[in-house]
């Protein structure tokens, strides 16, 4: 993650770079990808870096965590709409032991594989996932990205998405929108709307999470993340997954540009604290009345 965008209903490419450089994945070219962060973003070296492995058999259970409370998830937007400073208009979660007073949604992205390969970025127990998707939210206490590059600035809810052979309708407007993401710094507008609690595990099941502190998973990877990995994973669609695989690389020229995959970071080393114990089955998950469309961003570099 390092770019950031309002919340919108559209799609877009847009490619990432530094100041000093351009980094990219491996399979973009190898002499920019991940082993070579660190020499543009010192902290990608650093002692607490996500994603990790998360190894059940060392998870506790913590009875103190509390369900997470989410405002504007479940309804879709009309319209497109744009994002303002009335705060009617947000989509934000607290609770869950997240710190207080709330976290504002700022925008989601997915990260993938190749056919027949892995994408997501966390594992548990070692198992990777065919995709994972990262919901990007800011505390509410902090007026921009700057003031919340501190460690209680940002929290990413992961998805972990699994394969399977029939379409999730859940994710047909995002799928829809893709043939039409071509060019960086584009925006689509999305045909339809939907609520951002589609995506997400079901209410029970998203009672099972692993919570730990750890940081942006792209440069400059500053340790500023609380992150919740899921326990259950969210189904996608053998063909839906084809389309994310299609997406063309930005910055690519010719008829034929190559597409972009195996957008994702490896693992790495546990450097900070243990991961802190998964939620206990709670009451409920709390509902919302407002709902606001996002802006969904495909991780692009040239």
């Amino acid at each position: 993650m390092g770019i950031w965008r309002g919340l919108e209903r559209s799609l877009s490419l847009i490619p990432c770079s530094l100041s000093a450089g351009t980094w990219c994945f491996d399979s973009q070219d190898p002499k920019c990808g991940p082993t070579h962060w660190k020499e543009l973003a010192p902290a990608c070296g650093g002692p607490i870096q996500s994603p990790i492995n998360i190894d059940l058999r060392l998870v506790q259970q913590d009875s103190s965590l509390q369900p997470f409370v989410f405002q504007g998830y479940n309804l879709a937007p009309p319209v497109l709409l744009h994002m303002d400073t009335s705060p009617q208009n947000h989509l934000e979660m607290w609770g869950a032991g997240l710190p207080s007073p709330a976290y504002r949604a700022q925008q989601l992205h997915f990260h993938w594989g190749a056919p027949g390969h892995t994408g997501s970025e966390h594992s548990l127990d070692g198992k990777h996932y065919s995709m994972e998707m990262h919901v990007v939210h800011i505390n509410t206490k902090y007026q921009s990205l700057g003031e919340a590059h501190l460690p209680d600035g940002l929290a990413v809810l992961a998805v972990l998405l699994a394969e399977q052979n029939q379409d999730n309708a859940n994710f047909s407007a995002i799928v829809l929108g893709l043939n039409d993401v071509s060019s960086p710094g584009v925006s689509v507008n999305m045909t339809s709307t939907f609520p951002l609690a589609s995506l997400l595990p079901g209410p029970l099941v998203l009672l099972h999470y692993y919570p730990y502190s750890g940081s942006l998973t792209t440069p400059g990877c500053e340790p500023t993340v609380l992150w919740t990995v899921f326990k259950n994973t969210v189904p996608i669609g053998h063909l839906q997954l084809a389309q994310f695989q299609a997406v063309p690389q930005a910055g690519m020229l010719g008829l034929h540009p190559e597409p972009l995959r195996d957008n994702f970071r490896p693992l790495q080393p546990l450097g900070g604290p243990a991961v802190p114990p998964v939620s206990p089955i709670l009451a409920g998950v709390h509902g919302a009345l407002l709902g606001l469309g996002l802006s969904l961003v495909l991780w692009q570099n040239p």
